[in-house]
């Protein structure tokens, strides 16, 4: 089962508590864990610079931002949070490290895991459509706030996995997979605008929704598809139907989260630790 966890870390404070809870700004406050793959969402004091890794990260003018664990990385990260009174406060950051899982799949459509050569273009495409929408930095807020589970089910895939499909050494699986019967409604886990919204080879029904500052959360082997890109959702919409569309052996919704490039695990951001089953 996945968990939370509620670390304090040198003077940093790391809670499980939505952003309308985070009121004290004394400390820098840290929701989210320290797990590889975790998205940590930051709040200090308006007006602050912050850096990772002497790399600045946008602070929204309440104060808030957000940064990923890459799901492998186990150097310390260096944070660093300049505030309107010219304190700076530094700290290290060590990721908890995970251990992945390996699955192996077998029943695969043959043409996805192995595509014909006249798919490799299209499917080129399709993944920089993909990157360019998840590049966008938007100032919208809905990140800081816990995720719902977009559908009900049971979890079939887990982030991170080491896959082997119909026989073949894949790349490691960079989401969660939730399992139910096809037409299951999949529901905007928080607020987000439609950054992408499209039928592709790999991913079938896909949709990626931006929670803002570079968050954002993706939608994948939907029978349907009911966003288009630049429509504004809100948390419980239902943005799609779970499918077997693309790389698929059965009705599912495989469920992703990047902060910018770097992709993270969605479970680890939820209000529970597993989804309903109904």
């Amino acid at each position: 089962m996945i968990t939370r966890r509620l670390v304090l870390v040198s003077g940093i404070a790391l809670t499980a508590a939505p952003l309308t809870a985070c009121a004290s700004l004394s400390r820098i406050a840290l929701t989210g864990t320290l797990q590889q793959g975790s998205l940590l969402v930051g709040r200090t004091r308006p007006g602050s610079r912050v850096t990772v890794d002497d790399e600045a990260i946008t602070v929204s003018p309440e104060g808030f931002f957000a940064w990923g664990l890459e799901w492998n990385r186990t150097a310390v990260a260096r944070l660093s949070v300049r505030l309107p009174n010219g304190t700076i406060r530094t700290r290290r950051v060590l990721p908890i490290v995970r251990q992945y899982a390996v699955e192996i799949i077998n029943g695969l459509p043959p043409e996805t895991v192995t595509p014909p050569p006249d798919a490799l273009d299209r499917i080129r495409h399709e993944h920089e459509l993909i990157a360019a929408a998840r590049r966008r930095e938007s100032d919208l807020v809905w990140f800081a706030d816990p995720l719902d589970w977009p559908a009900p089910g049971i979890v079939s895939g887990v982030f991170g996995s080491r896959r082997i499909d119909n026989g073949k050494s894949m790349t490691p699986h960079m989401g969660v997979d939730v399992a139910n019967v096809e037409g299951t409604p999949i529901r905007a886990p928080a607020n987000a605008t439609v950054s992408l919204s499209d039928d592709f080879y790999l991913e079938g029904g896909f949709t990626l929704l931006d929670h803002g500052h570079g968050v954002s959360t993706c939608y994948l082997h939907q029978s349907r598809r009911m966003v288009k890109a630049g429509d504004l959702v809100q948390r419980g919409d239902v943005i799609g139907m779970m499918g077997q569309t693309g790389r698929a052996t059965g009705p599912h919704l495989h469920w992703a989260m990047n902060w910018f490039q770097v992709k993270l695990d969605p479970s680890l951001s939820t209000r529970t630790a597993l989804p309903p089953r109904t």
